[in-house]
């Protein structure tokens, strides 16, 4: 299924273009390149081949091999060196080819680069972007599909968001090197070239923190985030069909999340169906149905249901099991609807 996304040009009318989300990734790297000269990107093969998903091709050639530049294979070397890039005043974008190869810059991240403001009293930041694809749906495997956003989300200091549109994946990157703190960005990598949307040509950010709603309704919200939100619209266009209204909302931003976007929702709804891919123990939903439970109880008329990956490691050839789709997420609708 293709995901095609049309989001409002923010901060003024004007002329608006349809790309890829691996397009957008690249367009606003090279934007704050052009914008801001203390950004610097770097990981492994991200220079001359564009790396492993061509998502920064283009930009050595553009911005100079002192600004774009490959690295050792070691994700503790790249973490690290954007740590300290970064506490002497840098903003550097750090890929790791992979979300599931961020293992051995764990401790760089939640004790480093997490921690430094506070440690420091506010006298160093660290303002780094780590750029990581992410998630299933491309027969990767064990190694090259898995989903650990709530490890990082478990984390203080850190922003972590992931987006689905080309439009999000655009303003979140741009605002992400805008801050002062540490973001993880994932990108779903089975939406790079399948996620198309309008763009505006014009420069603009998206705030992290606030949701999206993709589709107003009544009868139940669906919250998801990332890859898994071509198959929540899909889920809610079959729901449509049968009379059943769901609002969409896309998290977009997992830490800090939008908290009351939720809330105003599930107040309306009286029910909620919480997506993601992460296997189901522990992921970032069970935070979000505890805030449901918590601070809209009395609104609920069903129970807070959850449509996730299995816990298992991901498999090879299963992703259409492991993963979410409109069916299962249907399915767990109707479960609540009928309660």
């Amino acid at each position: 299924m293709t995901a095609t996304s049309k989001a409002p040009a923010a901060g003024g009318a004007g002329k608006s273009r349809v790309i890829t989300l691996i397009q957008a990734v690249n367009e606003a790297i090279a934007e704050e390149m052009t914008r801001d000269s203390r950004v610097v990107l770097f990981g492994e093969d991200v220079g001359g081949r564009g790396g492993v998903f061509m998502a920064t091709a283009g930009l050595q050639a553009q911005f100079g091999k002192d600004r774009v530049f490959d690295t050792p294979l070691s994700e503790a070397s790249i973490v690290g060196a954007a740590v300290g890039m970064a506490a002497r005043g840098l903003r550097p974008i750090a890929e790791i080819q992979f979300a599931d190869y961020m293992g051995p810059g764990f401790d760089q991240i939640i004790s480093q680069a997490a921690k430094i403001r506070y440690r420091s009293g506010g006298q160093y930041t660290a303002p780094m972007v780590i750029r990581t694809p992410s998630g299933g749906g491309v027969k990767g495997g064990h190694h090259h599909s898995q989903s650990p956003e709530a490890y990082y989300a478990h984390t203080p200091g850190l922003k972590v968001v992931m987006p689905s549109t080309p439009y999000d994946a655009k303003g979140l990157l741009k605002a992400a090197l805008r801050g002062e703190d540490p973001v993880i960005y994932f990108e779903p990598k089975r939406l790079y070239r399948a996620a198309k949307g309008e763009v505006p040509d014009h420069d603009y950010t998206v705030k992290i923190g606030e949701a999206a709603v993709r589709r107003e309704g009544t009868d139940l919200t669906l919250v998801g985030y990332g890859g898994v939100m071509p198959d929540v619209l899909k889920a809610a266009d079959a729901l449509a069909k049968e009379g059943v209204q769901a609002e969409v909302i896309d998290l977009r931003s997992i830490v800090p999340w939008d908290q009351d976007c939720v809330l105003q929702s599930v107040e309306k709804t009286g029910r909620a169906v919480l997506v993601s891919e992460a296997p189901r123990t522990a992921n970032f939903m069970g935070e979000v149905a505890y805030t449901i439970q918590e601070r809209a109880f009395d609104y609920l008329t069903a129970p807070v249901t959850q449509v996730a990956g299995f816990d298992t490691p991901y498999p090879y050839v299963q992703d259409k099991v492991f993963l979410p789709g409109a069916n299962r997420i249907v399915n767990a609708c109707v479960q609540v609807l009928n309660y």
